[in-house]
């Protein structure tokens, strides 16, 4: 009763935000040149790993890749600061805008695909059962990313497990209770079919990682996460 209370007391705080946006996420107009900025922010990405950063690790590429996908020229200009080889000189603030793209590309398609999936070819709206079920595809995702590249390193799977645990939890949590919590916020009644459920999806994306970037500088700046190889070594 006391959780219940306190979620709709913040729901009733937020409800300015949920007026505000909703007509902008569902406009065919605004949402129209979203995807196109999106696509030509790709399209800017592929063509300069193509010619100027080949040798990132396909790894950080894919990474790359969904992130702009999720967050357009928000993603794209992450990505110009600390992802390329010609960065200037490596600093925690670069360091956690990558530990926060690698977490932001597994959990978004967790995201994704528990709302496509669940509460949207499966009808089943904003129910615990999407929430659940959307929580649990985004820490599974998140995980993944982690776990595979150390198995691929010959890390067991049991040490691979327990290093994902505690170095990815805390930022898979906050960004997707941000995110999540955003998406039933602005489109928690939206069908599948509706603009509305798409741009919602899209907003509560890169809401999750504006959250989840000083959890993810913070861990680094203690050592839990190392924030990835930085990507001048590799020029």
């Amino acid at each position: 009763m006391l959780l219940h209370g306190l979620l709709t007391q913040l729901e009733h705080a937020l409800a300015p935000v949920r007026h505000v946006m909703r007509p902008i996420l569902s406009d065919p107009f605004v949402m129209g040149v979203w995807a196109l900025t999106v696509l030509a922010s790709v399209g800017i990405l592929w063509w300069d790993i193509r010619e100027r950063n080949r040798t990132l690790p396909s790894l950080m590429k894919g990474v790359w890749s969904l992130v702009v996908l999720y967050s357009g020229p928000f993603g794209l200009a992450v990505y110009w600061y600390s992802g390329r080889t010609q960065i200037a000189n490596d600093s925690l603030w670069r360091r956690g805008f990558r530990s926060t793209a690698h977490c932001y590309s597994g959990c978004g398609a967790g995201e994704v695909l528990g709302f496509v999936l669940l509460g949207g070819l499966l009808a089943l709206g904003s129910s615990l059962v999407t929430t659940a079920g959307t929580f649990a595809l985004a820490y599974l995702f998140g995980y993944a990313l982690t776990v595979g590249p150390l198995l691929q390193e010959g890390v067991g799977f049991g040490e691979a497990m327990l290093d994902a645990l505690y170095s990815e939890t805390p930022s898979i949590t906050v960004m997707e209770v941000a995110a999540i919590g955003t998406d039933l916020l602005v489109a928690g009644q939206a069908h599948i079919s509706d603009l509305l459920f798409w741009g919602a999806l899209a907003f509560s994306l890169s809401v999750g990682f504006v959250f989840a970037y000083p959890v993810n500088a913070t861990l680094v700046y203690f050592g839990v996460k190392e924030g990835m190889e930085n990507p001048a070594n590799m020029g």
